[in-house]
């Protein structure tokens, strides 16, 4: 794992969040995908970002963090043979692929490969 990619976390309300991180927190919006359920929040000049999920449209949405790495289908195979808990196999988002995991006590991790 090479850097951190994104922080995703689930909110009830997708305009109330986007209102909250905007203007309570005072972060900058990096993008909107309000009709995917989706909104994203810039921390100062990092690239990864604070990226909010609706739970109306993502149910299982947990608190995430996702990683980049070099190939996702790779470091799912290596993971996978040491016991890894995926959730799914690997899938294509638009600027790659990426996969999601739950480590030893719950916690949500996933990572990307801008391929």
């Amino acid at each position: 794992m090479k850097a951190y990619d994104n922080f995703f976390l689930p909110v009830d309300d997708l305009e109330e969040a986007k209102n909250y991180f905007s203007n309570v927190l005072g972060l900058k919006l990096k993008f909107d995908f309000s009709d995917k359920g989706m909104a994203a929040f810039n921390v100062g000049d990092e690239e990864p970002a604070i990226i909010l999920k609706e739970k109306n449209k993502f149910p299982d949405a947990k608190p995430t963090i996702w990683f980049v790495v070099d190939n996702v289908n790779d470091e799912y195979e290596r993971l996978h043979s040491n016991g890894v808990n995926f959730i799914s196999k690997p899938f294509q988002i638009g600027t790659g692929n990426a996969v999601e995991f739950e480590d030893l006590f719950g916690n949500r991790l996933g990572m990307t490969d801008y391929c």
